[in-house]
């Protein structure tokens, strides 16, 4: 409840697709969206997750729909974010699926064999709801999707709805557990989900599918103002900076 302000007081958050919440089964659905902060993301996507199954029609008014909340939606995260600090060993008991990172690990580029128990969590986790994973790996915009998100696309054949958010980045610390600005406009863009061919369409055809789906594609770069693509630019650093100084000090 206290984090609801986050998104309906402090700042506002405009929402579009709470019928195609609906529509969706109980279990085996997969969201895939690009990332912005650790976990104001998330966070966000539960309010209106909960907030559509109610019968809001594209707002999170009113705090009754988490009386009775969907409690069966998790979220994929790396292990070792979880582990930083006792708020995030909470937050991890709130969903998440602790994964290892097979390309970084402590700041550092790390080469790592994909755990299989990460995959069959996963896919425990599909099977009995809801998961939300950022292919991205990163907060970084524009960053290549990671393959093991197509990877359990073709394994589990999960019903993939991708999102668009916008806004977080400005709004909240690199964590996403301060609001570091207020009056920003945040988005959440909920699309319809993709058709896919699990069988027969190949990996690269599906991570270009969601990359598109997500608008992390490189082509969405030539349509992006240079101001703007300068801002983000300078934003990350400064957000890097910060997070950087917390753990050094």
């Amino acid at each position: 409840m206290m984090t609801h302000q986050r998104y309906k007081g402090f700042n506002t958050l405009e929402i579009e697709g709470s019928q195609i919440i609906r529509d969706l089964p109980e279990n085996n659905v997969l969201f895939v969206s690009n990332h912005q902060t650790y976990f104001a993301d998330v966070v966000a996507m539960f309010h209106v997750f909960n907030a559509s199954l109610s019968g809001r029609e594209d707002n999170i008014k009113n705090l009754g729909y988490l009386w009775n909340p969907k409690l069966n939606i998790y979220y994929v995260a790396a292990k070792e974010t979880m582990k930083k600090s006792l708020l995030t060993k909470i937050l991890a008991y709130a969903g998440s699926i602790s994964i290892e990172r097979t390309w970084r690990a402590d700041g550092q580029e790390v080469n790592r064999q994909v755990k299989f128990s990460d995959i069959s969590n996963i896919g425990k986790a599909l099977n009995d709801g809801w998961v939300i994973t950022f292919p991205q790996g990163t907060t970084t915009p524009w960053k290549p999707l990671r393959k093991g998100t197509a990877h359990i696309i073709k394994k589990y054949k999960p019903v993939v709805v991708p999102v668009v958010i916008d806004g977080f980045r400005r709004s909240f610390d690199k964590k996403g557990l301060r609001v570091k600005k207020k009056g920003i406009l945040q988005s959440m863009h909920i699309k319809e989900p993709l058709d896919i061919d699990y069988d027969n369409e190949s990996i690269e055809a599906i991570l270009e599918k969601l990359e598109y789906a997500i608008e992390q594609h490189p082509s969405f770069l030539k349509v992006i103002p240079q101001a703007e693509l300068l801002a983000y630019e300078e934003e990350n650093q400064k957000r890097r900076y910060s997070y950087k100084g917390k753990i050094d000090g």
